[in-house]
């Protein structure tokens, strides 16, 4: 700054000088600016062509504003220059790392092109790099589910399992993450083994249930004949507590089918109307016989009109399964509310006691297989360990989810929510019935 204001002065006494010598000051002033404006274009152009061809082109010399200009810019460029080489080597760094690992990986931009994938999207998904380099993935991959996860809006919770498209029998699970500014990673895990280790595992549980129900059965006959023709008092109740023992295997049999069958992604359900409010009003009748003693409290409370498209088997079992457990663990004379309503984000079903509640440590593995809050109470109640996994299954293959609240020593409430979807009105189901 003391630099231009000195050249500036002395320009403009050079100019009065030349002016009180030969006449004409007003002149020799303007030469003095134009002076003084050239040097700066000149100045800046070669800042320019500096800043355009840094590694061509000399730093120009200069003073004063321009000369600290220069600098700046000049330490700009090699902050940039060093933090650019930091993240190419960050940059190499993510790629080996990624190449290195079994599962594909590709970076996609915010149209779903593709921007870089490693060895293993070349082997299992067919996405070759670079050659693909800017190819949409939807257009590469085509599968119904993968709309699902590319969308603008990402769940990081939620995987599609497809088959691979370059080989059918290896199976694929698919997640999206954000990545980067404007960028998705694009994960797909080969899970053929798990798939198969699943289905076996599937397969040999329904292949022993099967045979488990014939010898059940005989033995279930035979204990009631020997029941009804013995006089002892004591082999009476030994023989009565062998076939309590023996139904109960029986439902555990016919709950492991179920939860068998319901697994098989493959095998859809076939869906209906479903008049929900009847079907309550079946589970209602029979958990008021099922409560017994206990004389429980019950509420129903349902909307007529509000149908369900749905399958009439599997739903019946999924809210039987929530009305019993809420008898079961509720104490005498305690309430259990089983409400059906809707609102503007879909259709509800809602069980509701007044048991003794639930620890939330146990609230997310409830439905687990076999899991029990409390085993030695859930077995003498008779429970088989199954039923909130059955629900689960149910509910998934509906599109709908279960939400489970508790506080110990008020109860407890089972929430089936279903989308709006699914609901079918008693004004519509009548519509569709007269057009059959």
């Amino acid at each position: 700054m003391r630099e231009d204001i000195i050249r500036v002065l002395l320009v403009g006494f050079i100019a009065v000088l030349a002016g009180i010598i030969f006449g004409h000051t007003l002149i020799w002033l303007c030469l003095g600016l134009f002076y003084l404006l050239f040097v700066i274009y000149r100045d800046l152009h070669q800042f320019l062509l500096w800043m355009n061809n840094p590694k061509d082109v000399e730093p120009p010399d200069a003073i004063g504003v321009l000369d600290q200009l220069y600098r700046a810019a000049d330490a700009r460029r090699k902050r940039n220059k060093t933090r650019k080489k930091q993240l190419s080597r960050y940059l190499k760094r993510f790629k080996k790392a990624t190449a290195a690992l079994p599962d594909a990986t590709i970076i996609l931009g915010d149209e779903n092109e593709i921007q870089w994938g490693n060895k293993p999207a070349r082997e299992i998904l067919g996405i070759k790099w670079p050659q693909d380099a800017g190819q949409r993935i939807d257009n590469l991959i085509r599968h119904p589910e993968l709309g699902q996860i590319i969308g603008n809006d990402i769940n990081l919770q939620q995987t599609v399992e497809i088959p691979s498209p370059i080989d059918p029998d290896i199976q694929l699970s698919i997640q999206v993450v954000p990545y980067g500014k404007a960028q998705r990673l694009f994960i797909a895990r080969d899970i053929t083994e798990l798939t198969r280790s699943n289905r076996m595992r599937s397969d040999f549980v329904a292949n022993v249930s099967h045979e488990l129900r014939t010898p059940l059965t005989i033995i279930g006959g035979y204990l009631e004949s020997l029941l009804d023709n013995t006089e002892d008092r004591q082999l009476h109740k030994q023989l009565g507590t062998m076939q309590q023992q023996a139904h109960r295997m029986q439902d555990i049999v016919s709950d492991l089918l179920l939860l068998s069958r319901l697994e098989q992604h493959e095998k859809q359900p076939s869906f209906e109307t479903v008049i929900v409010s009847e079907m309550l009003g079946k589970i209602h009748r029979e958990a008021m016989r099922l409560s017994g003693e206990k004389d429980h409290v019950f509420y129903l409370e349902a909307e007529a009109d509000l149908f369900l498209h749905g399958n009439h088997s599997e739903l019946y079992s999924a809210f039987s399964n929530l009305v019993s457990n809420a008898v079961k663990y509720t104490p005498a004379r305690g309430v259990i509310r089983i409400i059906w309503y809707s609102d503007k984000y879909g259709a509800h079903m809602l069980v509701k006691d007044t048991g003794q509640g639930i620890p939330a440590i146990h609230l997310p593995r409830l439905t687990e297989r076999f899991y029990r809050v409390d085993r030695g109470r859930a077995r003498s109640e008779g429970g088989t360990g199954l039923g909130l996994a059955i629900v689960k299954h149910v509910l998934n293959r509906h599109g709908a989810e279960l939400h489970v609240d508790s506080v110990m020593g008020q109860g407890s409430s089972f929430r089936c929510d279903f989308p709006a979807s699914s609901i079918v009105r008693q004004a519509e189901s009548d519509s569709i019935s007269q057009n059959n």
